[in-house]
């Protein structure tokens, strides 16, 4: 349903319709397995952005990284994975998360204990009726799962997890905890950079915003980094390892280090201007479309 190569972007959530079609029919036309994309508090709404990108498509999959389950209630979150599914058979995966407190708090929930929160929104989605025509099989869904509870419960009530802002050493972490049939989708930003100063410069600006947010440098510490790595927008040891940047081969080389450590699919986010992004996209997809062999 994925393949081993995907792309993560964030111009489907801030960029124009257009823009968002064009990347994705390209994408597709290149090769790429999967089309990730999360759902900001002040971004598209994942659902209908989600029915954009599969009506732009004719055969990728189009994967939520994530619905924000405070954003909806199960019922509703039900009910849009299974209109997306049964219009698109077998190209919609729904993944799920519960976000981060400083998003969710400033809409007005209390941001409750995330794995007995997750755990009740799965129950109650399993529990609503849905009497529109059905999708041929059962919606997949992942869970954001980055530390050993949340990846338990990927494990035990849905198809895998999907893990962002994390090196390889977190996709052999997670398989331990998923065992050997759970999916684990895996993010990985990338660079097309050579220069060291040019390429930390650029990947700060993207590490900067997740170690503001504890549930990522709380994985990060999980994994083996301490807290001079997770200061500021990090150190170079943390940088480099969330930020593939360098050429081709090297890029190439860190998709198949998560691969290798254990994760089924690497969607991959080009880090710079969208033109830049799409630019890098097209470079490196000839090297990537084999990276899983």
């Amino acid at each position: 349903m994925l393949g081993h190569v995907g792309v993560w972007s964030s111009a489907f959530v801030w960029g124009s319709a257009a823009e968002a079609r064009e990347l994705a029919q390209e994408a597709e036309e290149l090769g790429y397995g999967a089309l990730w994309f999360g759902e900001g508090g002040t971004g598209k709404e994942s659902l209908s952005n989600a029915a954009l990108l599969l009506g732009a498509t004719k055969r990728i999959t189009v994967a939520t990284g994530i619905s924000n389950i405070w954003a909806r209630d199960a019922t509703a979150m039900r009910a849009g994975g299974d209109t997306l599914s049964e219009a698109f058979p077998g190209r919609f995966l729904h993944g799920l998360g519960v976000s981060h407190m400083s998003q969710v708090s400033g809409r007005g929930h209390d941001y409750g204990k995330p794995i007995s929160t997750m755990r009740a929104y799965l129950d109650a989605m399993d529990a609503a009726k849905y009497t529109a025509p059905a999708p041929q099989e059962p919606t997949p869904r992942v869970l954001a799962a980055l530390r050993p509870k949340m990846l338990e419960l990927a494990r035990d009530r849905t198809a895998g997890a999907h893990s962002y802002f994390m090196p390889p050493a977190h996709s052999h972490q997670a398989r331990l905890v998923l065992g050997t049939t759970s999916v684990l989708a895996a993010e990985q930003a990338v660079l097309l950079e050579t220069d060291p100063v040019r390429a930390r410069e650029i990947a700060r600006e993207h590490t900067a915003v997740s170690l503001s947010m504890p549930n990522y440098v709380n994985a990060l510490r999980w994994v083996g980094f301490d807290e001079s790595d997770v200061e500021g927008a990090g150190s170079d040891r943390l940088v480099d390892a969330i930020v593939a940047w360098g050429d081709v081969d090297a890029i190439r080389a860190r998709v198949r280090e998560h691969l290798d450590a254990g994760a089924d699919h690497v969607a991959v986010q080009a880090l710079g201007t969208f033109s830049s992004a799409r630019r890098q996209l097209r470079e490196l997809a000839p090297a990537l479309r084999g990276a899983g062999e």
